[in-house]
């Protein structure tokens, strides 16, 4: 066989809703050449080689629609796209991104296909695409590959870009519930929500997390002394200045103690059970220098416990439990501790383990030398020793927590002002009032970590992220505002300007990104061409704003996808038949439905579509709707405004140079077109059936006709501020 080659022509990010899919993708162009003569079962060896590389993809079901399926068109013969989408979406499951769409598209030019993968992290993905046409033409020249390394650079790049455990819980269930999500840095700060309803999360910590209460937090001795007013059980301790003070508290409160940073965290600079006064003494030379100040306090016999409250109520606990381990008359302590402890699975440096690696600090050592051991001792067989006296705080026991821990950790976070809080308890039986037992409160945290609960090293998982979602958007809340997403061939600036008007007259704050720039209220914030991703997200973005109007022409929708995931109204104006996209290789007028109804395809069940009755291409896309659909026209006689207000649908239409509003057989008289400034005394038609398309919408987001009225009767767009002065064919030129 000759010598052939697969070629990337381009990629495009499409980050938002586009033709293939709801979630952003990656469209790559590809050339595959003279490789279009050799399908896969023309090339010897070449099955083998495949499946041997990458097993799992026994997994891939293909269009045959069942296990091995992607295997079976292999072995019959498929295309090198087709390969090369399968084996980027396989090398990305193993790199730690599992599932996905994908697809393998031919154009019009042959041998050039559009390959699309889904992406959840752009450079991740195209690095994806690079390593599985390597991987392809190595598996067709029968020369080796470095699968394993290849998929060990996919999942460092992975580890990378993806968010913490903590954060992705939490943005999973804010998917599962369909809240939109936005990432706002390379750290794990995310939005949720759009607009003015959006809320903000830093792994546990959201925007309703009190800068006064994290402070307080921090404080150890200032959070025990409100808990304490308060009566919430906290042990009896104050803060000392010097090892002697130290001593002298210890005397007071009573052996053993507890010496401790009073602003620290972590556990660092923690030493329990303090019998001595050299024990003292060692414990504040360390913890002095962890914080500013030392506390010293009753030590609370127990188990140390882990509960997290959400809002106003506690939704897990984790317990924690000694690290000990069992001499064998051979190996040092340090070497046990590697052999019994660090060697189990669930521990690592990182947040996907829930256990973290044990290590001789100094509190450790501590106990070490009670014990009379040091790292390098050989305790006897069967000896047991202590390294920690609490371990990771890890298995779960959320449905043992007594109802009255429950309510008094909920009345601990309260007390300190934290919406989210993780409560550290000490307590022998988790199961008891506190009282019986003087169980107590050691700490109450702004931003816990969640994986304990996550991933338990025992027990059972909990839901943390549903909670905190939940506590964020309580009540079925979806975090949208209204959007209205406008499309079509022709008009659409002007429908956006004139929609945008009427929400600002209705008393809301509107972000608009159209042809004519972006715009809040009626800033024009930006002059160059704001109908694209860029500025649509501008809006999404903005806390000021109550209701969006985003334009997305097919340019954008082909090379960027839409800016927002679902909206409240979409609106496609016409479509011209003789529009195509041949950079595109979109080439006719079906082709560029295909594009035009994406913007009908993301409306909301509980939201409307706008179509253009007139244009049978674009009233075609009706059934497309999950929402309701109102028709606008200019013929009031039109066959497919009669049917549907026979069904009793609504619908927007000229009749006798009037506009009339109708919902069934009712019907509402709106204006005359001659009143209206923009259609010049009516005898503009295409900027009619501008205005038919922006009071459908308007009616739609639920503005009175009253309203409406006067909106359209006073527009005119100079004057209101939604287009420059310097852009006058946006109304004079049907464009």
């Amino acid at each position: 066989m000759q010598k052939k080659y697969i070629e990337f022509i381009s990629m495009m990010s499409l980050r938002g809703p586009n033709i293939w899919a709801y979630r952003p993708v990656i469209e790559a162009w590809v050339d595959i050449g003279e490789l279009e003569n050799y399908p896969s079962n023309t090339i010897p060896g070449f099955y083998e080689r495949l499946s041997g590389w990458l097993p799992s993809l026994v997994e891939h079901r293909c269009s045959v629609g069942e296990r091995g399926g992607f295997l079976q068109r292999l072995r019959q013969g498929t295309w090198p796209a087709h390969i090369l989408e399968h084996v980027t979406l396989e090398l990305q499951n193993l790199a730690g991104m599992p599932g996905g769409l994908g697809r393998a598209r031919e154009t019009p030019v042959r041998g050039v296909y559009k390959v699309i993968v889904r992406a959840w992290h752009e450079p991740v993905t195209k690095a994806a695409l690079y390593a599985a046409r390597d991987l392809v033409m190595a598996a067709i020249e029968d020369r080796p590959f470095d699968v394993a390394g290849a998929i060990e650079q996919l999942r460092e790049l992975t580890d990378d870009l993806r968010l913490g455990p903590s954060t992705a819980c939490i943005v999973d269930a804010a998917d599962d519930r369909d809240i939109p999500t936005i990432r706002l840095s390379e750290a794990n700060l995310v939005q949720l929500g759009y607009g003015a309803r959006q809320r903000r999360i830093w792994t546990a910590e959201t925007d309703r997390t009190s800068a006064i209460a994290e402070s307080i937090s921090r404080d150890k001795d200032l959070t025990k002394s409100l808990l304490q007013a308060c009566g919430v059980p906290v042990p009896e301790g104050r803060l000392v200045e010097t090892v002697d003070e130290a001593w002298e508290a210890a005397e007071a409160i009573g052996l053993p103690v507890v010496v401790k940073p009073c602003d620290g965290n972590h556990g660092r600079g923690v030493f329990t059970n303090l019998m001595t006064r050299a024990e003292i003494e060692t414990a504040y030379a360390i913890a002095v220098d962890e914080g500013s100040g030392v506390v010293v306090e009753r030590f609370i016999r127990g188990d140390e416990h882990r509960l997290l409250v959400v809002g106003d109520r506690m939704v897990a606990a984790a317990r924690g439990d000694a690290a000990t381990v069992v001499g064998d008359g051979a190996s040092t302590v340090q070497a046990l501790i590697e052999s019994q402890l660090n060697s189990d699975p669930r521990r690592g440096r990182d947040e996907d383990h829930p256990l973290n690696f044990i290590r001789l600090d100094s509190a450790a050592m501590l106990e070490l030398r009670r014990q009379n051991l040091l790292p390098d001792s050989i305790p006897a067989a069967g000896r047991r020793v202590l390294i920690q006296r609490n371990g990771n705080v890890s298995i779960d026991v959320t449905d043992m927590v007594h109802p009255s821990v429950a309510a008094t950790v909920a009345l601990a976070a309260r007390v300190v002002g934290l919406d989210i809080a993780g409560v550290d308890l000490v307590a022998e039986d988790i199961a008891q009032p506190l009282a019986g037992q003087r169980g107590a409160i050691v700490e109450v945290n702004a931003g816990p970590g969640l994986l304990m609960h996550l991933k338990p090293a025992a027990g059972e998982p909990r839901p943390v992220g549903r909670a905190i979602v939940d506590h964020l958007f309580p009540d079925g809340d979806t975090g949208h505002i209204p959007i209205v997403g406008i499309s079509g061939s022709k008009g659409k600036t002007t429908v956006a300007c004139l929609v945008a008007n009427l929400l600002q007259l209705s008393g809301l704050y509107t972000g608009l990104a159209c042809g004519a720039g972006l715009f809040f209220a009626r800033r024009h914030v930006q002059k160059t061409d704001g109908a694209n991703w860029a500025a649509g997200r501008r809006v999404l973005l903005n806390r000021a704003v109550h209701a969006a109007v985003i334009e997305n022409g097919c340019r954008s929708i082909l090379s960027e996808g839409l800016a927002y995931d679902r909206c409240q109204v979409g609106v496609v104006t016409n479509l011209d038949p003789a529009q195509a996209f041949p950079e595109y290789y979109v080439q006719d007028a079906e082709h560029v439905a295909k594009v035009l109804r994406t913007q009908v395809d993301v409306v909301l069940p509980g939201g409307v579509a706008v179509l253009n009755a007139d244009d049978q291409a674009v009233a075609d896309m009706a059934p497309l709707c999950d929402g309701e659909v109102i028709f606008f026209g200019m013929d009031a006689a039109s066959a497919v405004i009669g049917q549907h207000r026979d069904q009793g649908g609504r619908a927007v239409f000229v009749r006798q140079e009037h506009i009339v509003l109708a919902h069934g057989p009712d019907e509402i008289l709106l204006s005359k077109t001659s009143s209206v400034p923009l259609t010049n005394a009516g005898l503009l038609a295409f900027q009619i059936q501008n205005v038919l398309a922006a009071v459908a919408a308007a009616w739609a987001l639920g503005i009175g006709a009253e309203l409406i009225r006067a909106g359209i009767e006073a527009f005119e767009a100079e004057s209101v501020g939604f287009l420059p002065e310097s852009a006058p064919t946006a109304l004079e030129a049907p464009a």
